[in-house]
């Protein structure tokens, strides 16, 4: 048997079904009746949507951020440099679960060339150390890792290289807040370099701001030797980052601090997750509005009812059946609702990026610009889970709606109905 007849029989689904049915003289029933699909609809499908956008946008920012960074980074405690870092490395790359070790210098210029000037960060490293960098490797072609490792080129990320208008092969002066002795006074560290290439991890803070330089050139230009400023930590399986930070915790120096990528970009996570609960409680709204009006209109088909319900009654219809028909007609329109928004939220989260490129170009508007969220592209990835729980929101906020109008009906008196019939 199916569970549609097990739950509701024939009789009560007909009826229903007649009473959902537009009629000329409860042509207000009716509409009001399509109002609060239409407020389904859409509220189911604005929340699977902003739902799998937000999803999309935390996996894209986090698959970004662990492309070219480690899951773990180890620092010196008080913000001075690792000088045994080749020491510390051989431990760390022993523990369990790790498969690269990465140390790297960093510190801070000035990018000087004939047409801009800009601040950049710039991240000194060795080119066997690349790959470790899954997102940054995979931007990178055959010949800019060449330049970087046989002819010592940095590499630049490619919206900087827009900004200060260089290709491969030009010369850019790097300035350092370092500074040096000379015979007529201090002066600024500088040294010009070739850009051997361009990165594009689609994510805008390192596309714009970021320069990679061989090992030992950053070390000239840092006036750093010997020493490392962190050691970047990759894991084979990210879920496993709290293991191994406590079994690095027991294994290495006191005078060492580790840091997971969680902590280093805990602001973006927070602020992604309050955003995410906000947005949820905030659409959830406008389906709780929707089923106000399915009360309102099964309020109104009730009254208009009254004498059908009579005689319903006079026939032997028990109450139960009243409530289950007048249940039946405010649910089927929630379900419909539900059913058709879910459809169209999972379509336009499929396509929300064409749908972004279609509306910026008809209004000749930007709609996801980089320079505020990061990405370069509009993601999107849909959680089943979170489908299915906001359809059994819907339902189950639809179900409620129904049940006052469908008491109400169960209530009514035939003797009162039909007195002045």
């Amino acid at each position: 048997m199916k569970m549609s007849n097990f739950i509701f029989n024939e009789t009560e689904r007909t009826i229903a079904v007649r009473y959902i049915k537009s009629r000329r003289a409860e042509g207000f029933i009716s509409v009001s009746a399509w109002f609060s699909l239409i407020g389904i609809i859409l509220g189911v499908a604005t929340l699977i949507v902003v739902m799998s956008v937000m999803n999309g946008f935390r996996t894209e920012l986090v698959d970004r951020i662990l492309g070219i960074n480690g899951h773990l980074i180890v620092y010196k405690k008080n913000g001075l440099s690792i000088e045994n870092y080749n020491k510390i490395v051989n431990q760390i790359s022993d523990t369990q679960n790790v498969i690269a070790v990465t140390p790297h210098l960093e510190g801070q210029a000035l990018v000087k060339t004939k047409n801009a000037v800009s601040g950049v960060i710039i991240r000194g490293t060795n080119w066997s150390d690349l790959p470790a960098k899954k997102l940054l490797w995979k931007s990178l072609d055959k010949k800019t890792i060449e330049n970087f490792k046989t002819s010592q080129n940095v590499i630049l990320g490619y919206r900087l290289a827009q900004r200060l208008n260089v290709g491969v092969g030009d010369y850019i002066s790097l300035i350092s807040p370092n500074v040096m002795q000379t015979a007529i006074g201090i002066l600024p560290i500088k040294q010009n370099f070739i850009v051997g290439g361009f990165f594009d991890i689609g994510m805008y803070e390192y596309d714009n701001n970021f320069i990679f330089i061989p090992w030992k050139k950053a070390e000239k230009f840092l006036s750093t030797k010997k020493i490392a400023h962190g050691i970047e930590i990759f894991l084979q399986n990210p879920k496993s980052t709290q293991d191994v930070y406590l079994d690095l915790s027991t294994k290495l120096d006191s005078d060492l601090r580790i840091i997971d990528w969680k902590k280093r970009n805990s602001s973006f996570m927070n602020a992604l997750d309050v955003e995410k609960n906000v947005m949820f409680v905030i659409l959830t709204l406008i389906i709780l509005v929707a089923t106000f009006n399915i009360i309102s209109s099964m309020i109104m088909l009730v009254q208009t009812k009254k004498s059908d319900i009579a005689l319903m009654r006079t026939m032997g219809a028990s109450k139960h059946l009243i409530l289950r028909i007048f249940m039946l007609t405010g649910s089927m329109i929630g379900i419909l609702g539900t059913i058709i928004g879910s459809v169209l939220g999972i379509i336009l989260s499929i396509n929300i990026e064409s749908i972004r490129n279609f509306i910026s170009i008809f209004f000749g508007q930007e709609l996801f610009s980089p320079q505020i969220y990061f990405l370069s592209t509009l993601p999107s990835n849909i959680n089943f889970n979170e489908v299915f729980f906001v359809m059994g929101l819907s339902i189950i906020l639809t179900l409620l709606s129904s049940m006052f109008p469908a008491w109400k009906a169960s209530k009514i008196s035939p003797a009162e109905a039909l007195r002045y019939e």
